[in-house]
């Protein structure tokens, strides 16, 4: 499963990208508010650093909208993913844009029924939504589920991205269920290192070195 860091924040791309753990990066317009820069600036920034996959997310709520934005954001780079939002004139816009051999991440999925459409248009991605739906006392987890059994019943190649997520439980059952990708906070990523097991026998070998009174260096 590939790793994709949703972020704005250069400094933390950087530091995870150094540890080789970063296949792609996703963006939205909080992130990019949260950012605080010019979408242009750090999205560029963002695909020099990064050889993936980077999505950047257009505004347009209209199909026209969408695909002009979407063919400007993408000459910001050569590895940049339009995102549009799963709607039906976001459709229309994947059409077109994966038409013309651009990536495309279509959004905001929370259906199977959705992704389906998705994969007809020609996305290169679809992103559901596994926090949101937990958050209102659904499954999100099983919709990766029945996405991903859909889509390997009828030879589609659009790459289940797995987004909004909120814990390592998530990230590891998004591993055993078959995601393509994962989209996750960098707390989140570098929160898999951490077990209070590890945190303890580290201590405890610490202290018993001490005991020996040795040094390696």
């Amino acid at each position: 499963m590939k790793f994709f860091v949703d972020t704005a924040d250069i400094e933390a791309i950087r530091d995870l990208h150094a540890l080789g753990v970063v296949d792609g990066v996703t963006t939205n317009p909080s992130l990019i508010m949260k950012a605080g820069r010019d979408i242009r600036e750090v999205t560029a920034e963002i695909c020099a650093l990064v050889d993936g996959p980077v999505s950047a997310e257009t505004v347009a709520t209209d199909a026209e909208g969408m695909i002009a934005e979407g063919r400007e954001l993408a000459t910001i780079a050569g590895n940049i993913a339009i995102k549009v939002p799963l709607t039906w004139e976001g459709l229309k816009a994947c059409k077109t844009l994966s038409g013309e051999g651009r990536m495309v991440n279509v959004t905001l999925c929370f259906s199977a029924a959705q992704a389906l459409l998705a994969a007809k248009a020609g996305a290169s991605f679809i992103s559901p939504f596994i926090g949101r739906l937990d958050d209102v006392n659904l499954d999100g987890l099983q919709l990766i589920s029945d996405i991903r059994e859909i889509y390997d019943m009828h030879g589609y190649e659009t790459e289940v991205l797995a987004a909004s997520i909120r814990s390592v439980n998530h990230m590891t059952e998004c591993a055993k269920i078959g995601a393509d990708v994962a989209t996750a906070p960098p707390a989140v990523i570098r929160a898999m290192a951490a077990h209070p097991l590890t945190d303890k026998g580290l201590a405890t070998f610490l202290a018993d070195w001490e005991k020996t009174g040795q040094k390696i260096l």
